[in-house]
């Protein structure tokens, strides 16, 4: 089989690149076929604003790019990752003009939410959730803090709303979380179509010790990561504690300074993978303060496989993903002394602690291995390719009847 993978990357790498090049990786090692296809938010300048917005709503040069490169590399699937804001979803009518196999992971909220994280105003905010037009996050300028910007997210949503892109032209949509999916079904998009799967880390990093004396905070610095409620905590507790945060994103000074001010916090920055992956097992607990609806978390799982627990809000995803008492702590979200107490409880009660490592590392033996991931996304594909209107030609015919086809147009939205 042989697969197109699509993504726009962001200018600070985050889950959902990490997740991205995870894919790919393990379909390689299976023996797949995966080329992937990427393009760069550092682009974003060089265009400008007006033909970044207009071409996040139908970009023609990607539209025949991918096209192109689907004709000429013979794929099965194009399996998009990230299309906003470069690619647009004319990638998606590309690969229906192509006959292949169509999957859309869904990593944010984009297509409900302007900002993508249907959180606003340090809570969660479902205003614009199934609305035609997202008017709500329009005017409160949601995106970027820019009315302008906003209105071209919220164009690109409505436009293939109307188009039926999500509908007509993508054979499988994939959710991360059973919650993240009921989110994407009031929003519109199509039940029958979306399926889920979760991340995965691979290889197995194996178990850590836990021996570190201190708890870890690993993420993108940003409002809706929680961290005001994380650094409030330490401030609660009775005895300074250590705390190492690792990440970096718009709140990094802040971190910094608050760091120097708060006893037993240190701030690291950002650190390459198999460092952290050796802070996690060192860990006491990773803390996953999120604030909003976490399409997943992937850190969590990166914890578990390290057999540490996670101390995370009562929210979302973060209420199933974590199980209160066998793989880690709830709290209510955005309560800082109740983090504090959790932390405390951690102290206190070693033995207790001792048997939620070892679930920890369970839940992430039986969830979360590349295998049972590969077999998951080999079903996606294949249901993927039993959903085309057409039976899959054979590989020797495919250039011939692609050539030959006449086919409708897509719509040029970019004049």
């Amino acid at each position: 089989m042989n697969i197109l993978m699509l993504h726009n990357r962001y200018l600070i790498r985050g889950g959902e690149d990490e997740s991205t090049q995870a894919e790919a990786r393990l379909l390689r090692e299976h023996g797949l076929t995966v080329d992937l296809f990427e393009l760069s938010n550092a682009q974003v300048e060089a265009l400008g604003p007006l033909r970044t917005g207009l071409g996040a709503i139908w970009s023609q040069a990607t539209y025949q790019q991918v096209r192109r490169r689907l004709r000429e590399g013979r794929y099965d699937i194009l399996h998009v990752q990230n299309f906003f804001p470069l690619f647009s979803p004319s990638a998606h009518h590309a690969g229906r003009a192509e006959g292949v196999g169509v999957v859309q992971t869904l990593r944010n909220y984009r297509l409900l939410c302007p900002n993508a994280y249907l959180f606003r105003d340090s809570a969660p905010c479902e205003d614009c959730l199934g609305k035609p037009f997202a008017w709500p996050g329009v005017r409160r300028g949601c995106y970027r803090g820019s009315r302008s910007a906003t209105l071209a997210v919220a164009a690109m949503s409505a436009a293939h709303r109307l188009l039926q892109t999500w509908q007509t032209q993508v054979d499988v949509l994939v959710a991360l979380t059973e919650f993240a999916r009921q989110k994407y079904i009031a929003g519109g998009l199509p039940t029958e179509r979306l399926v889920v799967k979760p991340n995965f880390v691979d290889p197995d990093p194996g178990p850590g010790s836990g021996g570190g004396n201190f708890f870890l905070f690993v993420g993108r610095l940003s409002p809706e990561k929680g961290l005001s409620t994380l650094l409030a905590a330490w401030k609660n507790l009775g005895d300074p504690i250590a705390l190492k945060i690792v990440g970096d994103g718009p709140l990094a000074e802040w971190v910094r300074t608050s760091a120097d001010q708060i006893p037993g916090v240190e701030y690291l920055g950002r650190r390459p993978l198999g460092e952290t992956q050796e802070l996690m097992g060192q860990a006491r607990a990773l803390i996953f303060p999120s604030e909003w609806y976490e399409t997943f978390g992937r850190v969590a799982i990166e914890a578990f496989a390290r057999g540490t627990p996670v101390i995370a809000p009562h929210l979302g995803t973060m209420a199933s993903l974590v199980t209160h008492g066998r793989t880690g702590l709830h709290y209510p979200p955005g309560n800082a002394q109740a983090l504090a107490e959790r932390v405390e409880w951690v102290l206190d009660h070693p033995a207790e602690w001792e048997q939620m490592r070892k679930a920890a590392r369970a839940e992430y033996l039986a969830h979360y291995t590349g295998a049972a991931n590969f077999r998951a996304l080999l079903e996606i594909y294949e249901r993927a390719l039993s959903r085309r209107d057409a039976p899959v030609p054979a590989r020797n015919d495919r250039q011939q009847n692609r050539a030959t086809e006449s086919r409708r147009p897509a719509p040029d939205l970019s004049k």
